[in-house]
């Protein structure tokens, strides 16, 4: 079900696409899919959240120590590459040149990130940098503050939601499909407190940007949310 209240429309195929949507909704699994088959860069800014998170974890940083977050967050080097054919990845990410990509997704990082990313020093510095890759066009950018801060002048703005439940029950058969083990409640219990986080930071709370269309994801499979989310960016080709 999606919703398209203030939607602007343009007149040719837009250029930069934003994702935005709370833990688990879909955001990243469908704007992979939808750059695939625009041909466009697909570009995840949570990765850099995370990257941050985890470097921090691995210097023995205390994540509320919020000036020495914000600080390890201006002097990293922060890359995030497209994948390969054959690493069965979304994309490679390095952190002062180190592969980091399996390690950002550890369930320390998916507890810590969210009070990282509230942080306004954290935030100024990605957000710099993600707004210079959007500039080039021809890019789907996920995250939770793409439409509203980041690239709020995107062409074409799409906001993904689903139930807490769904999102937590998503979450949990990712994490055992990796061969980990995860706790259905415990996942849930962690999802609603990065929910409250994220919505009520002061800085870029996660919320749709006026002009974004709404889909409700919650008994949505894949190829459905991709399906509605096409319909969106063709329905203005000349």
């Amino acid at each position: 079900m999606s919703s398209n209240a203030g939607v602007k429309k343009t007149l040719s195929q837009p250029s930069r696409i934003a994702i935005d949507g709370p833990a688990a909704s879909g955001k990243s699994t469908i704007g992979e899919l939808l750059a695939e088959q625009l041909h466009y860069v697909y570009f995840d800014t949570g990765v850099m959240y995370r990257a941050v998170t985890w470097a921090a974890l691995q210097r023995g940083i205390d994540l509320a120590d919020e000036k020495a977050v914000t600080d390890l967050a201006e002097r990293i080097h922060i890359e995030v590459t497209q994948p390969t054919v054959a690493d069965g990845r979304q994309y490679t990410v390095y952190a002062d040149g180190e592969d980091i990509t399996w390690q950002i997704r550890r369930p320390e990082v998916d507890h810590g990130v969210s009070p990282v990313s509230a942080y306004p020093g954290v935030r100024a510095a990605l957000t710099a940098q993600q707004r210079r890759i959007g500039q080039a066009g021809r890019i789907v950018m996920v995250g939770r503050d793409i439409g509203t801060v980041v690239m709020p002048d995107a062409d074409l703005k799409i906001y993904l939601d689903a139930s807490v439940e769904e999102r937590a029950q998503r979450r949990y058969r990712e994490i055992r499909d990796r061969g980990e083990p995860a706790d259905y409640d415990h996942i849930l219990r962690d999802m609603r407190r990065r929910d409250r986080i994220d919505s009520e930071r002061e800085t870029a709370p996660l919320r749709p940007a006026k002009d974004a269309v709404i889909i409700d994801t919650t008994a949505m499979a894949v190829p459905e949310v991709l399906t509605e989310v096409k319909r969106w960016v063709h329905q203005s080709d000349p």
